[in-house]
């Protein structure tokens, strides 16, 4: 009980930070929410390495888990803004490859330290963002969308060359600001208006999906399942991290070329397969059949799962979001979606080891499940946005 809780609690302060963080980032600003999180970060790593009791070792997690619930709607959000059309979609997936690269960098060091140490160098890339921050211009969009007129035409001129000819999306983003300055207040009632609401379902929908098919009861108990298969938990967590960082690396690179809705369906069947092929091997295991393949067998699907995730289902539902939303409800919709999207963590990690006792392959089928329906939902509802402009976007979902 204790390890389920110590593992999800992280995930309960996370679903605090996803529902202040859209307010934080439109009060504080972009930069503003991300160096606030770092702060908050840097104090749950210290707590959880001076932890002489469980409660010190929940509260560090509970803060670590706050702020990557601010900072995992805002990151996304933050580089949608600052992007040029062209390179937006390549460039919001770096989110996603850092996260799969801090996963891989773990997975190593954990083979070699304490846990101790690790939370004590879990420090370092909070100080580094802390400190990164004073160098990089603000969100244009949030400068203009806050009055900050010289501010605004400086930090987009930074961001796209002294050069570079600003002219056009300068009035494009000028003229998007006017027409949201004509509309209401948003509330969260109105987030379900005619004119949001399909931005709404697009977003939950994918986050939704994207923890229900299992994803963080794999990355969070990837050593305990390599271990019920008899598969090394160390070199196995390890070629794990590997894979994931060359997949979402050639993810990046593809999701500007071959789109979204290509990208999201391929990685939805792989995750399919990835789980059937898990579920196979806990039923081999479980009948005594073939035991020879078992531990090969799950490792191979687990392979398969984290290389399908990693090439669209990881950055895709990230950067739907990142361009579906309007300005002027962004701070609100996102905080809803980020959300609904660690609750979907919480409730894997938190149930995971429950329904391994349940049954080990039972746990893969019903995930498997959710991935069909997970594809049915990529082909009925989610529109390609690869080299829209999102003001155009915003446009096309109210039509």
């Amino acid at each position: 009980m204790q390890y389920s809780i110590f593992g999800s609690i992280l995930t309960i302060g996370a679903m605090l930070g996803a529902i202040t963080g859209g307010r934080i980032a439109d009060f504080l600003g972009r930069k503003g929410a991300m160096r606030l999180s770092s702060v908050i970060c840097s104090a749950g790593w210290l707590a959880i390495y001076l932890a002489k009791e469980p409660m010190v070792l929940y509260l560090g997690r509970f803060l670590a888990g706050y702020s990557i619930g601010v900072i995992s709607y805002v990151v996304p959000m933050f580089v949608g803004e600052i992007s040029p059309n062209k390179l937006r979609g390549t460039l919001s997936s770096t989110n996603q490859l850092s996260i799969v690269f801090g996963l891989l960098a773990v997975y190593v060091i954990g083979a070699f330290a304490g846990w101790r140490i690790l939370a004590l160098l879990g420090v370092i890339p909070c100080g580094l963002l802390f400190l990164g921050l004073f160098f990089i211009p603000e969100s244009p969009r949030w400068l203009a969308m806050n009055g900050q007129q010289e501010e605004f035409e400086a930090a987009l001129r930074k961001l796209r060359g002294k050069d570079a000819d600003i002219s056009y999306e300068r009035s494009t983003i000028q003229e998007y600001l006017t027409i949201l300055e004509t509309l209401p207040k948003v509330t969260f009632i109105n987030l379900f208006d005619r004119s949001h609401y399909r931005a709404v379902i697009i977003s939950i929908g994918l986050m939704a999906f994207q923890q229900f098919v299992g994803i963080n009861g794999i990355i969070f108990y990837s050593t305990e399942i390599f271990k019920s298969a008899g598969f090394n938990p160390s070199l196995g967590t390890i070629l794990f991290g590997v894979l994931q960082v060359g997949v979402t690396a050639g993810g990046a690179l593809l999701i500007d070329r071959a789109g979204r809705r290509p990208l999201l369906m391929m990685s939805a069947s792989g995750l399919l397969l990835g789980n059937l092929i898990i579920a196979f091997s806990f039923l081999c295991k479980a009948y005594s059949v073939a035991l020879t393949l078992v531990p090969n067998l799950a490792f191979v699907g687990v392979l398969v799962y984290i290389a399908s995730f990693s090439i669209g289902m990881g950055a895709g539902p990230w950067l739907i979001m990142s361009e579906v939303f309007p300005l002027h409800v962004k701070g609100l919709g996102g905080s809803l979606v980020t959300l609904m999207n660690w609750f979907g963590s919480w409730v894997i990690s938190y149930t995971f080891n429950f329904l391994m006792l349940w049954s080990s392959h039972g746990t893969f089928f019903l995930y498997a499940f959710v991935c069909l329906l997970a594809m049915i939902f990529i082909y009925e509802m989610i529109p390609e946005t690869k080299g829209r402009r999102l003001e155009e976007i915003h446009a096309s979902l109210n039509s």
